[in-house]
């Protein structure tokens, strides 16, 4: 919430307007006096990595009443305040509306009581409304994400990680209860992080007679449970009983855990203040150019677009899946949730059910560097190839393991636990396939390889296109082929988003926080700090969004002595005000001449007297650690949604006993475009990438560069390009 308020507010001064806090939400409206107070620029600092809310957040039975909203009204027009942004959940979004339509009525009874004058009631005529919605179960329909989810999720799977060590150790289930009274988001996406051997959500009961089905034959480790779960006749569904039950029936030794309230606190993730402050500036946008004809909008996500939907009908969907769950229609109620809740259901389904056995081999493997989640989509593939019937061979080490025969079968058991190791359990090496090509045909005649599944970075699409090329001479190489991105550079054509890129993203923010606090005791001081990406500048320019930096140098924008001199003036200018402190990131390949070291020695220079600076190279700790649920669940989905492609590939390519596929759309990357997960030909991404950079040739972030320059103060034109229009919700899922 507290990105959200810090963008709000900077991006309404920078637009010319008078922004204020209301302290202690609605009570604080009713109360006004010093519950209503100006913001500044310096007022909303140091507030990203906060978690819960600075400006305080409170139930308030007085804004239910008449009587309390007039008070409300009579306190907005004394300060002469015509828009109101409310970040809360359907609740306060709800009450908001309602405030709006009855303004003028409110107005009416304010100015017959003698309370504001007619000139007042003029100027206050009309009170535009924005919504972002702020809250962790994700309940709310119509947005992809709510603000705060992502962050819940990053405290759930510390515990779950921390449990399931435990659980493996000592032989014993455990079962854990999530938030989500009416929502089972969190349990799902957990369930699919955690690879948890068993969910109940409310949007989807149990079948009849599930008590019976407990016993999967698996080792039973860990069961999740959502707060508001409930049997097909809404019967209730606890803690407790599933644990009486496992006990019972199975005599495991059984442990329950519920989670609660640590669910809403901690550090914002890098995720959750990267959409607050997208959703903020989104907020200001939609406020500025409201007029008393356009309905009240939530401003959201869908994919990465930022967009705006009719708050009403917003209000309406999450409604209709309370009734549709009541009425026992759980099919429509998950499909009423939206596409991510669907698709994450459906994953989590695929799972669980086994088809007859073939004899179809797909082969795995991972090249270029190691990342985060890497290890989550082999495990995902793996176990969705063998419930299709397929046989699963793992690869190690690369296209190089391709070529010396290094491979073997790989089961179920094998991946187990895989969904929360980080960097690569299969082995990958960089080396490229072209010089190899021989041996990797003769390796995939002999071991009898049907299709690949090539999980990595710029060099598996290098790489899959060499082997695209090889078809020619090589007949072998004629076999279905997917290329999943997995880079903590997100420099993959074909992707908005590869995995691993959030982990890092994760781990450069937390650094970020601490040297920033290092810097609040010392003032004056500007940090320098060097992230990785090659030349590609996502992490830099994602990260100085989500850890506030004043500038972030990345070879995509080209920059010179010029700027490098505003920059350095601009800090000057800055330690002069109540923030004494500077982040300044730079991407490792942004200039081959403006050097880590070299900006560092100019700004020590520039700044002699004024502040004093710091430089710090990130490194491989970027590569590491454990994934985030993000890249856990994409790498998931990832995973799943690949091997189901080539299972009807090779359908397509089967021909007289053998398989052949040579055909473009036979060689494809797997990437999120905008809202969906698409197959593309690599053959046809090759026209976007610039081979020597190794990057695509468009890039979708660096329209959030503006954001970036003008929460750090800077004065430039804000190119509303990607302006969102009203969406509505209701016609697009077509439910009447």
């Amino acid at each position: 919430m507290n990105a959200a308020v810090r963008a709000t507010v900077r991006v309404g001064i920078y637009t010319g307007a008078k922004v204020y806090f209301v302290h202690e939400g609605y009570q604080g409206l009713v109360d006004g006096g010093d519950h209503i107070c100006l913001a500044t620029w310096e007022s909303v600092s140091m507030m990203l990595q906060l978690g819960g809310t600075v400006i305080g957040s409170a139930r308030c039975k007085d804004f239910r009443t008449k009587e309390g909203r007039t008070k409300a009204a009579c306190n907005l027009v004394k300060l002469g305040i015509t828009n109101l942004c409310v970040i809360g959940g359907d609740g306060s979004l709800t009450g908001a509306n309602e405030f709006r339509s009855e303004w003028s009525e409110l107005l009416q009874i304010l100015l017959k009581a003698g309370k504001i004058t007619a000139e007042e009631a003029r100027r206050s005529s009309h009170l535009n409304i924005v919504g972002m919605v702020g809250s962790i179960d994700n309940d709310f329909c119509g947005t992809d994400m709510t603000i705060g989810t992502d962050s819940a999720l990053h405290r759930i799977i510390e515990v779950v990680d921390a449990i399931t060590t435990t659980a493996q150790s000592h032989q014993r289930a455990f079962i854990l209860e999530v938030m989500g009274r009416h929502c089972g988001y969190l349990a799902l996406v957990t369930a699919l992080a955690s690879g948890a051997d068993w969910v109940f959500i409310p949007e989807m009961p149990p079948d009849d007679g599930w008590e019976d089905h407990l016993s999967m034959g698996y080792r039973l480790n860990v069961i999740i449970v959502a707060e508001g779960a409930m049997d097909r006749f809404g019967k209730p569904i606890t803690c407790d009983m599933v644990k009486n039950l496992v006990t019972k029936k199975l005599g495991f030794d059984t442990r329950s855990t519920i989670l609660g309230h640590v669910q809403r606190g901690g550090t914002p993730s890098a995720f959750d203040r990267i959409l607050g402050s997208r959703m903020g500036v989104e907020a200001v946008m939609a406020l500025l150019e409201a007029t008393p004809d356009t309905p009240a909008c939530v401003v959201s996500l869908s994919g990465n677009q930022a967009i705006r939907l009719p708050l009403m009908e917003c209000v309406q969907v999450t409604k209709d899946v309370t009734k549709a769950m009541a009425e026992g229609k759980f099919e429509e109620a998950v499909k009423l949730r939206g596409k991510s809740f669907e698709n994450n259901w459906n994953t989590y389904k695929l799972l669980a059910h086994v088809s007859p056995k073939c004899n179809i081999n797909i082969a795995i493997m991972n090249v270029g560097a190691p990342c985060a989640g890497m290890n989550a989509a082999v495990r995902s593939a793996v176990r969705i190839g063998i419930l299709q019937g397929h046989n699963m061979l793992a690869i190690h080490d690369g296209f190089e393991g391709l070529a010396h025969g290094n491979i073997e079968p790989i089961s179920w058991a094998a991946v187990g636990n895989w969904t929360g190791q980080g960097g690569s359990n299969l082995g990958t090496k960089r080396m490229l396939p072209a010089n190899i090509m021989e041996e990797i045909s003769l390796n995939i005649a002999k071991f009898n390889i049907h299709s690949l599944i090539i999980i990595g970075g710029f060099e598996a699409f290098v790489g899959g296109l060499e082997l695209v090329t090889g078809r020619e001479k090589y007949e072998e190489l004629c076999i279905p082929i997917v290329v999943i991105p997995a880079t903590v550079s997100n420099n993959v054509p074909g992707s908005d988003f590869s995995i691993g890129a959030d982990t890092a993203l994760n781990t450069i923010t937390s650094t970020c926080d601490r040297i920033k606090q290092s810097a609040a005791g010392t003032k004056r001081r500007v940090f320098i700090i060097e992230t990785m990406g090659g030349y590609c500048g996502y992490l830099a320019t994602m990260a100085g969004l989500a850890a506030g930096a004043d500038a972030a140098y990345i070879y995509e924008e080209p920059f010179g002595i010029h700027d490098l001199e505003v920059n350095v003036e601009h800090l000057v200018e800055k330690m002069k005000t109540t923030v004494k402190r500077g982040l300044i990131l730079r991407n490792e390949k942004c200039n081959s001449n403006y050097t880590t070291d070299f900006i560092f020695n100019l700004y020590t220079e520039e700044g002699k007297g004024v502040f004093d600076c710091r430089k710090n190279v990130l490194g491989h700790m970027q590569q590491g650690g454990t994934p985030s649920p993000f890249d856990r669940n994409f790498g998931t989905k990832m995973g799943a949604k690949s091997v189901l492609w080539l299972t009807d590939k090779l359908k397509e390519c089967y021909r007289h006993g053998r398989i052949f596929a040579n055909t473009p759309d036979s060689a494809c990357v797997l990437g999120m475009r905008k809202r969906a997960l698409v197959f593309q030909p690599l053959a046809e991404l090759k026209n976007n990438t610039d081979f020597e950079h190794r990057i695509p040739k468009t890039q979708w972030w660096l329209k959030l560069r503006p954001i970036l320059k003008i929460l750090a103060k800077y004065k430039i034109s804000l190119d509303i390009s990607e302006k969102a229009a009203m969406e509505s919700v209701i016609k697009k899922r077509g439910i009447v």
